[in-house]
C-alpha cells in the first residue's frame, strides 16, 4: 500500500505518538500535519502545514489525502469555559470533516471518548457524543471512531485530577473481565497502533470500537510490524 495520510492534533498525547508510528510505517508514504504553529520536525515523509482552525477559508486548502487522523481534543479546564471548549471538541473537527467529504475524501478516523453520548447530562460526554452524530450523517464511505478509557502516558501539561487516576485504576485492571474489559486504562501509544491497524484494515461504513478493542487492534498491529 502507498497511502496518504492527514493528521489534526499531532502535538497531543495521542497524535504525537500517531504521528510518529504513520512516518514509521511503511504503507503511507505522505503525511501531512496540521499545527498551528511550526514544530521544525523534519522527516522525508512529513509536510507540516500551519493552520488557522478559525479561518474558515483555510478547510477549503487542505490537501487531498486517502485518509485522515483527528486527534484534537482539550479540557473545559484548559480551554477556559464550556464554549471555548465546544469549540476545539465539536466545532473545528466537524468543521475539518466536512471540508474533506467535500473534497471526496472516503475515510475519516477519529478519537472521542469511553462513554460518549449526545443525551449525556455530562458536558464532555454530550459534546463528544454530538459529534459523533454529526459526523455519522456526513456519509464518509468509512467513518472510524476510537473511544479509549483512561488514557495512560506522560503529558506535558499536568492534569492533577487525571494523574492521580493513572496512579489507581491500572491497579485494578485485573478486576475488569468480559463486557467490563472496555473500562480499562489503555497505553495512548497503543489507541494510535489502534488508529493505524483500523485505518489499513477498512471494512464498514461505520465503525466505533470501544477501548478494549482498539488494545486489541493495536496487538494485531505489532505482531504485523
Amino acid at each position: 500500500m502507498n497511502k496518504t495520510a492527514l493528521i489534526v492534533g499531532a502535538s497531543g498525547l495521542v497524535g504525537g505518538h500517531l504521528l510518529e508510528l504513520l512516518l514509521a510505517n511503511e504503507s503511507f508514504s505522505q503525511v501531512f500535519s496540521l499545527v498551528r504553529k511550526a514544530s521544525n520536525k523534519k522527516h522525508k515523509k512529513l509536510v507540516e502545514l500551519v493552520f488557522d482552525f478559525n479561518d474558515d477559508l483555510a478547510y477549503n486548502k487542505l490537501p487531498k489525502t486517502d485518509l485522515a487522523f483527528c486527534c484534537l481534543g482539550t479540557t473545559i479546564k484548559k480551554a477556559g469555559s464550556q464554549a471555548a471548549f465546544k469549540k476545539v471538541d465539536w466545532e473545528y473537527p466537524l468543521k475539518l470533516a466536512k471540508a474533506l467529504k467535500k473534497d471526496n475524501s472516503n475515510s475519516f478516523h477519529i478519537i472521542t471518548s469511553l462513554g460518549s453520548d449526545a443525551q449525556s447530562l455530562i458536558f464532555y460526554s454530550k459534546v463528544k457524543g454530538e459529534l459523533e452524530n454529526d459526523l455519522k450523517k456526513l456519509d464518509f464511505k468509512y467513518l472510524s471512531i476510537y473511544q479509549p478509557s483512561l488514557l495512560l502516558g506522560n503529558r506535558q501539561e499536568k492534569r492533577w485530577g487525571e494523574k492521580f487516576a493513572i496512579s489507581i485504576f491500572p491497579r485494578f485492571d485485573f478486576l475488569l473481565q468480559g463486557g467490563l474489559k472496555k473500562y480499562r486504562a489503555i497505553e495512548a501509544e497503543d489507541v494510535a497502533k489502534g488508529m493505524i491497524y483500523g485505518a489499513l484494515n477498512e471494512t464498514n461504513n461505520i465503525q466505533t470500537y470501544l477501548s478494549d478493542e482498539i488494545k486489541d487492534m493495536a496487538d494485531k498491529l505489532h505482531t504485523i510490524d
